[in-house]
C-alpha cells in the first residue's frame, strides 16, 4: 500500500481516481488546487504525487517547480495536456512520469508501482491468487487460463477481458465499464468491439450465446461470468450476433470487428492501438475520465 496524494480540481474525475485507488489498496489524500496541494506533499510527506496541470490557483508546472524545491517526492502529472513541448517541459521540471487523460485506472496503477520500484520505495508484489470459476481456472500473475484441466490459447485481449470478468465473478459487468477497464476506453467506445471479443471466449470455452454455459448476458445491462449450473439473473439472454449461425459459419456480427483481427491475431479495435499479431498474453486493463486539466 503507498500513501498518495491526488491534486486535482475536477470533482468527479478527482472521485473517480480516489476510489479506483483505494480500491487498489492505496491510502489517498487529495486537493483541489495547487497551493493546497504544495502544502499537504510538505506536511503529510506521501509516497507519491498525482498532479494535474490546469489548476485553478497555481498553474502545476509552478507547483511542481515549487515542490521540487523542497522536496523529492514522486511526482507523476496526469493531465489532457498531450503536446510534447508540454511533456518534456514537465519532466524536465521534476516529473517522474507523465499520464495524458483519460486513462484507465489500470495504467494509472502499473506507472505509480513503476515509479516507486524504480526509485526503491515499492514493496514486492505478491502473486494474485487464482480465481476458479466452476471448472475455469484463471491464474492472473502467471496470465493462464486452464478450462477442466486443459489451457486454453486466449490472446491478451481476451484473457484481460476473462480476467477482469473472473475477478467480478457473478456480477453484471456493463459493456461501458468493460471498455473503460479492458480497453482503456472511459469517454465510451464501439460496444460491438466487445461483444467480438466475448464471441471468441465463447468459443474457446466450448459454448455459444445461445446455450451459455460460463458467460450469461443480461438484456440491456452487460454480460457476467459464473460456473455452470448456477441459475442466471432474470433477463438473460444471448447477446446480438453472438454464437454460430446455420451451416457452422459465424453469425451476422459474429466475426471481426471494424479493425479487430482474428482470435490468433488481433487488430486493433476501435479506439485502440494497433494490436496486430499479438499471441503473448501479456496486457493492462483499467478507469479515469477526462479532467478539465
Amino acid at each position: 500500500m503507498a500513501h498518495l496524494l491526488v491534486v486535482e480540481d475536477d470533482p468527479q474525475l478527482r472521485a473517480a481516481l480516489v476510489r479506483a485507488l483505494r480500491e487498489r489498496g492505496h491510502a489517498v489524500a487529495t486537493a483541489s488546487a495547487g497551493m493546497a496541494g504544495l502544502d499537504a506533499a510538505v506536511t503529510h510527506r506521501p509516497d507519491l504525487v498525482v498532479l494535474d496541470l490546469g489548476l485553478p490557483d497555481v498553474d502545476g508546472g509552478q507547483v511542481l517547480r515549487m515542490l521540487r524545491s523542497v522536496s523529492d517526492v514522486p511526482v507523476i502529472v496526469a493531465t489532457a495536456r498531450d503536446d510534447e513541448p508540454q511533456i518534456v517541459a514537465a519532466l524536465e521540471d521534476g516529473a517522474d512520469d507523465y499520464i495524458v487523460k483519460p486513462f484507465g485506472s489500470g495504467q494509472l496503477e502499473a506507472r505509480i508501482k513503476a515509479v516507486l520500484r524504480r526509485l526503491g520505495k515499492g514493496e514486492p508484489d505478491e502473486p494474485e491468487p487464482t480465481v476458479r470459476v466452476g471448472g475455469l481456472l484463471v491464474a492472473p500473475s502467471a496470465r493462464e487460463v486452464t478450462l477442466d484441466g486443459e489451457r486454453l490459447d486466449l490472446t491478451p485481449r481476451e484473457f484481460d477481458l476473462l480476467c477482469y470478468l473472473a475477478r467480478r465473478q457473478g456480477q453484471v459487468v456493463s459493456r461501458r465499464e468493460l471498455l473503460a477497464e479492458v480497453w482503456q476506453q472511459p469517454l465510451g467506445g464501439a460496444d460491438k468491439t466487445v461483444d467480438v471479443h466475448l464471441s471468441w471466449l465463447r468459443r474457446k470455452l466450448g459454448e455459444t450465446a445461445q446455450r451459455p454455459r460460463y458467460l450469461h448476458t443480461v438484456r440491456t445491462v452487460g454480460v457476467k461470468l459464473a460456473a455452470p449450473g448456477e441459475e442466471p439473473s432474470a433477463g438473460d439472454g444471448p447477446a446480438p450476433g453472438g454464437g454460430p449461425a446455420p451451416g457452422g459459419g459465424p453469425a451476422p456480427g459474429d466475426g471481426p470487428a471494424p479493425g479487430d483481427g482474428s482470435p490468433s491475431g488481433e487488430g486493433s479495435t476501435s479506439g485502440e492501438g494497433s494490436t496486430s499479431g499479438e499471441r503473448s498474453t501479456s496486457g493492462d486493463g483499467s478507469t479515469s475520465g477526462e479532467g478539465s486539466g
